[in-house]
C-alpha cells in the first residue's frame, strides 16, 4: 500500500509595490484526493494584458490538469505529456487572444505548475518563477530559471562581473522563455519525479517573493514544524512587505506542507486536522 500524505495547503497573493497585479495562482489539495495539484502564471505586458495572459495560463492549465487527473493512475503514467500539453493549450489560448485583440499582442506570462501523486512531484515550468523545496532546514531551487540570470551569475564565478553588478545588471530578468503564444524555446518538465518526505514544503511562486533572499525565506520556514501553513504565508508577506521596495513586484505563491509518518510537527490540539487550504491577500 501506497502511503499517502495530508496536505496543509496556502495561496497567497500581494500587489507589492504595483498600481495592478499581473500574477494568477490557484491550486487544489482536496481531503481524500490522490493528487494534489497547484498552477501560477506571473503576466506582462502592462495592465491591459498581462493579468490577463496570467488568468489565461492559469485557467487554461488548472482545468486541464483537473480533468486528466480524474483518473490518477492515467494520469502519472502519462504526466510529463499531460504537463506539456496542458502548457501548450494554455499557450494556444494565447495566440488566439492575440488574433481577437491585437492591442494586446506582446503579453505573456511564465508557468509554473505542479502535481503530486501519492509521494511523487512532478512539474513543469517556463520563465523564471521558482519552486522551491524546503527539507530538512534547506532550501533549494528545483526547476530552470528561463532568465539570463543565470548566466549573468556565471559571469560572476569567472570573474567578468563582480557580484553588486551582477545583482543590479540591467538585463539581470530578462526572460528566455515565456507563454506568448508562439514557439516556446525552453521547457523544463522532468519525466522523472522528485520523492518527497514528510515535513517536506513544496513553495510554487512569482519571482517577487525572490525580493527575500533563500535564507530570509528559510528562516521563516524554520517555524513550520510549530505553525500551519497560512501563519507561514502571513509571514513570508509580512517580511517581503517590511522591505519597503518602491520596486517591489506583485508577490505570489501556493505553499504546501506534507504530512503524513513520521512527521514532527507539534500543532497544537485545537488547530490539527486534516488538509487545510486557505487563501490570503495582501493589497
Amino acid at each position: 500500500m501506497t502511503l499517502r500524505f495530508d496536505f496543509d495547503a496556502v495561496c497567497a497573493l500581494s500587489k507589492g509595490a504595483r498600481n495592478y497585479q499581473e500574477d494568477a495562482v490557484i491550486s487544489d489539495y482536496s481531503r481524500g484526493a490522490d493528487v494534489g495539484l497547484a498552477v501560477l502564471a506571473d503576466g506582462m505586458g502592462g495592465h491591459a494584458a498581462g493579468d490577463v495572459a496570467s488568468k489565461i495560463v492559469v485557467t487554461e492549465v488548472f482545468s486541464e490538469l483537473m480533468f486528466q487527473s480524474c483518473d490518477p493512475k492515467a494520469f502519472e503514467t502519462n504526466i510529463a505529456s499531460s504537463l506539456h500539453d496542458a502548457a501548450m493549450a494554455a499557450n494556444a489560448c494565447l495566440r488566439e487572444h492575440v488574433r481577437a485583440f491585437p492591442e494586446t499582442r506582446g503579453m505573456g506570462a511564465t508557468l509554473v505548475a505542479t502535481a503530486i501523486i501519492n509521494r511523487n512531484l512532478y512539474w513543469i515550468s517556463i520563465g523564471d518563477s521558482p519552486l522551491y523545496l524546503y527539507r530538512n532546514g534547506t532550501l533549494r531551487q528545483l526547476n530552470e530559471d528561463h532568465s539570463l540570470a543565470p548566466q549573468i551569475d556565471f559571469m560572476v564565478q569567472t570573474g567578468l562581473l563582480d557580484a553588486e553588478e551582477a545583482k543590479h545588471h540591467p538585463d539581470r530578468n530578462t526572460l528566455t522563455s515565456v507563454l506568448f503564444g508562439e514557439q516556446v524555446p525552453q521547457i523544463d518538465c522532468p519525466s522523472a519525479p522528485l520523492e518527497l518526505m514528510a515535513g517536506d514544503i513544496v513553495i510554487v511562486a512569482s519571482d517577487g517573493l525572490q525580493f527575500l533572499s533563500e535564507d530570509q525565506i528559510s528562516a521563516v520556514l524554520d517555524d513550520a514544524p510549530r505553525i500551519r501553513s497560512a501563519e507561514l504565508a502571513d509571514r513570508l508577506m509580512e517580511k517581503v512587505c517590511a522591505l519597503d521596495d518602491p520596486d517591489l513586484d506583485n508577490v505570489s505563491f501556493s505553499l504546501v506542507r506534507l504530512e503524513g509518518a513520521g512527521t514532527t510537527a507539534q500543532i497544537m490540539p485545537a488547530e490539527a486536522g486534516g488538509e487545510q487550504q486557505s487563501m490570503r491577500c495582501v493589497g
